[in-house]
């Protein structure tokens, strides 16, 4: 992108103010060379990057580069065999290695929320750490080296302690001894040598080596001859010290040449994410939002295609980040703007009073577009920039007398360098266009000139005080007008950009204000033509019925947020009592299905024949997980029926099902229990009921032998005989008493296979269910010796005896979950054989059955598939 825009938009400017945030000469390097990102990946990295470092900052985690300095020398002497660092510089490449290290540390904590940012520090070595640990031992933070940084080091640093008090307490003896020529009784160190203060009237007292004297002459430093020696012991230690301290910073220094890679990826590091992470501070300063960038292509000249992918320029509540920045100085804050350019509105222009913001948006859309597409966060509150090819502004006066340019000639030439520079997509700002010319040639430039930029592809904000241009709006399809707000009751402009509205100049009123007298604005308004001020009336009253529209638009929100909070209550009552109802639903279908368990085993405990006690207890418990299921079917219809018509008020308490109060159970012809009461003993033989008319207007007449359906139960069964309007139905091995109105014969619409043909029970259903049935049961056969649990041995018995054991054998074993039995009943007359097959063909628990194998029997044997 070019640059034509970066001074007019004050860009270097705004990077001045990115360039506080951050720490290191590296990281400021990054923002100094801070420009619009001409690669669409690159620049969706870049504001992940930040979004994910705000995102970070907010949840407390910080970075501190502080004290690292530039390692770019230290590096380069590095990448040069045989030399060797100062013990400062390897301290800074230590540090530089060690906060590295920590900010790895931090983003891997935040690793889920940071995994741009993590590829950034993931290839820094670990090693790097056991490098700055080393260094650390053995270099002080003043730059000296550590008396642990060699053995020999140590050595020779205790010699020399042992060296300096041998010469020091010589010294001080001899000073005490000649006490009278001593200046001062104080050893001092002259040209690396120790010496003692002698008065120079008596410098003849101390033989020895004189090493200067004092400014005023009257103390000369002397070296005692017996001392001599030993300052020259000390000087060769001092020499042995630093040769061992050059050989240990060679050491260290090649050891960082071995890493030197790695030294270099961590002060990249290092540099980048002080880069990212001063835009993120920048953004939290100034409440800043990542913005939306999207690649937009469009067809150049000459071409046949054109794509667009997005187009859209929209800003929400936008400030210009310097005017922010001052204002705050202050204690003021910038007035927000909104706006909105996209492919169906692609060009803006933008009317209103003088000094009432028409320029202050412009530089916003500007410089919050390069900020965009430079990877910053931007001030506002949402924010969607297209990417643009280049970035065009012609922004305030250019005159130069130097170059002999006046303001129109400096405006032509600036829009005539842009007409050359435009490269779609494109954003091009026009301040003022047309101005500095006549009023009629200007209008018609201006609007020529806009036009040319919109036909271009370009998205275009102008601003103007021409009618001209503001006609060219009004009638335009694809161009928006707006104004900048004025507030005439006090004069003074508003800063507010209202978009769909053109407004007027109010030249004359911002003359009065700025104290134009009387007498001249009544002159010049008599001079304004007739049509102008029509005109001028014209945008007042379209601006008062925009105000009016707006009051009415603000009242309309406040009662839709008031409506909604209003349903949002309402809809928290309903979930309540919802809530309410169903652990009232749930409470008594938990007590309705306990009385029914409980009255089970009241029932079971007085069934004395274990075979026909786990019968009914199995029947109880398949009709008690029925009654659950229908129970939890009804109660989820009767909610999605709720929800459906919901908010309703609430209702009376819904009936629930009632426990099964009215079972009898007969045994052998004696009831054995009747209701929840006390045991009842009955008539003794209901083998051989009278039969009574029936009353009942069925659409099938009933009778003996047909296969019907309970409906109050949904299975299926065959009448044994019927009595009144009451029928015996045998379902399996159980028999019972049921009112013909609860039966169904089976047609062609239900199904004879076992557990089909249940209807969806509904609540009333519930309630009904079980009212007036009765359990017959019979004693287990005394010659139940002759079978097990998938055999039964039939030999010896007679046709109608071997009948009821084989009914009785199939239930028992239905019950018990066989699948296959073998029922032996010999060959002998073959009388047995076809009985056996005679029930096997209607039984309602065989599936299939068949002749046994040689094994199992031949023909002697019918191997039975029971029905699962």
């Amino acid at each position: 992108m070019n640059n034509q825009a970066f001074d007019i938009l004050e860009f270097d400017s705004l990077r001045a103010l990115v360039r506080r945030q951050a720490t290191t000469e590296m990281g400021k390097g990054f923002i100094d060379r801070l420009a619009p990102n001409n690669n669409p990946a690159e620049l969706q990295r870049d504001l992940l990057h930040v979004s994910e470092m705000i995102e970070a900052r907010q949840n407390g985690a910080r970075f501190s580069f502080d004290g690292i300095a530039n390692p770019a020398e230290a590096i380069s002497r590095l990448k040069i065999q045989g030399t060797a660092l100062d013990p400062l510089a390897i301290l800074d490449l230590g540090r530089l290695c060690d906060r590295a290290l920590a900010a790895r540390a931090t983003i891997l904590a935040e690793r889920e929320g940071c995994p741009k940012l993590f590829e950034i520090v993931a290839p820094l070595s670990t090693d790097l750490g056991k490098l700055t640990a080393s260094l650390n031992k053995k270099i002080l933070p003043s730059g000296d080296l550590d008396d642990r940084a060699s053995p020999q080091l140590a050595a020779i640093r205790r010699d020399l302690a042992t060296a300096r008090s041998r010469i020091t307490r010589s010294l001080e003896s001899l000073m005490r001894r000649a006490s009278e020529a001593i200046q001062e009784e104080l050893v001092t160190v002259r040209n690396d040598r120790f010496v003692i203060p002698v008065r120079a009237d008596h410098q003849s007292r101390i033989k020895g080596v004189a090493h200067g004297s004092s400014s005023s002459g009257a103390t000369v430093f002397v070296e005692p001859l017996e001392t001599i020696e030993a300052n020259n012991e000390l000087q060769t230690l001092r020499e042995a010290e630093q040769r061992e301290i050059a050989e240990i910073l060679f050491r260290l220094s090649e050891e960082l040449r071995r890493q030197l890679p790695d030294i270099e990826l961590a002060a990249a590091v290092i540099a980048e994410l002080d880069f990212i992470n001063a835009k993120a501070a920048f953004g939290e300063s100034l409440d800043c939002v990542v913005p939306e960038v999207a690649q937009t292509s469009v067809c150049e000249p000459g071409q046949t295609s054109q794509t667009e992918v997005c187009a859209t320029l929209e800003f929400i509540n936008a400030r210009h980040p310097l005017l922010e920045e001052n204002l705050r100085a202050t204690g003021g804050a910038a007035v927000p703007v909104s706006f909105k350019l996209d492919s169906d509105h692609p060009v803006m222009v933008i009317s209103g009073a003088n000094a009432g913001g028409k320029t202050v948006v412009l530089k916003t859309a500007g410089l919050l577009s390069l900020m965009a597409l430079s990877g910053l966060p931007v001030p506002a509150k949402s924010a969607r920039v297209p990417f643009y090819q280049s970035i065009l502004a012609d922004i305030g006066d250019h005159q130069s007398l130097a170059a002999n340019l006046s303001t129109f000639t400096s405006h032509v030439a600036n829009i005539a360098s842009m007409i050359e520079l435009c490269k779609a997509p494109a954003l091009v700002l026009l301040d003022e266009v047309g101005t500095g010319t006549d009023p009629e040639e200007g209008s018609g430039l201006g609007v020529a000139v806009v036009d040319h930029f919109r036909q271009r592809g370009a998205q275009v904000l102008a601003t103007t005080h021409y009618s001209g241009l503001k006609m060219y709006a009004a009638n335009e399809p694809g161009v928006l007008n707006a104004s900048v707000e004025f507030d005439e009751k006090t004069l003074q402009p508003t800063y507010r950009l209202l978009v769909g509205l053109a407004g007027s100049s109010s030249g004359l009123e911002i003359a009065k204000r700025f104290g134009i007298p009387g007498q001249i604005i009544q002159d010049a308004a008599a001079h304004v033509r007739q049509s102008s001020l029509d005109a001028i009336e014209y945008l007042r009253r379209i601006k008062s019925e925009a105000e009016e529209a707006e009051a009415l638009r603000q009242a309309l929100e406040e009662e839709r947020a008031a409506t909604a909070e209003k349903f949002a209550s309402l809809d928290k009552d309903f979930q309540q009592r919802e809530l309410l109802r169903k652990s009232e639903f749930e409470k008594a279908l938990k007590q309705t299905v306990a009385d029914f368990e409980k009255l089970s085993r009241e029932l079971l405990a007085k069934i004395e024949d274990r075979a026909a006690r786990v019968k009914v207890e199995r029947e109880a418990e398949r009709r008690a997980a029925e009654l659950k299921r229908d129970a939890q079917r009804a109660a989820q219809e009767m909610s999605e029926q709720a929800r459906k018509t919901r908010p309703a008020p609430r209702r009376e308490k819904e009936v629930l099902p009632e426990p099964l109060r009215s079972i009898r159970v007969v045994r052998d012809g004696k009831v054995v229990s009747e209701g929840r009461g006390s045991e009842a003993d009955v008539q003794a033989n209901v083998d051989e009921p009278k039969k009574a008319p029936l009353d009942l207007d069925l659409p099938h007449e009933l009778k003996a032998g047909d296969r019907v359906k309970l409906l109050t139960f949904g299975s299926t069964g065959v009448i044994d005989r019927i009595k009144g309007n009451e029928a015996e139905v045998r379902v399996g091995s159980l028999h019972m008493r049921e009112k013909l109105s609860n039966l169904k014969a089976i047609g062609a619409d239900v199904s004879t296979s076992r557990g089909s043909g249940r209807v969806k029970p509904t609540l009333e259903d519930l309630q009904k269910r079980s009212a007036t049935t009765e359990l017959h049961l019979h004693s287990k056969d005394s010659d139940s010796k002759f079978q097990t649990s998938s055999e039964l041995n039939l030999i010896g018995k007679k046709t109608d005896e071997a009948v009821d054991l084989v009914d009785k054998f199939l239930d028992e074993a239905f019950l018990n979950g066989a699948s296959e039995v073998r029922i032996i009943h010999g060959h002998g007359t073959g009388a047995l054989r076809k009985a056996v097959a005679a029930i096997l063909a209607d039984h309602p628990h065989v599936a299939r059955f068949k002749a046994g194998s040689s094994e199992q029997g031949g023909s002697g044997a019918t191997v039975v598939e029971l029905r699962e």
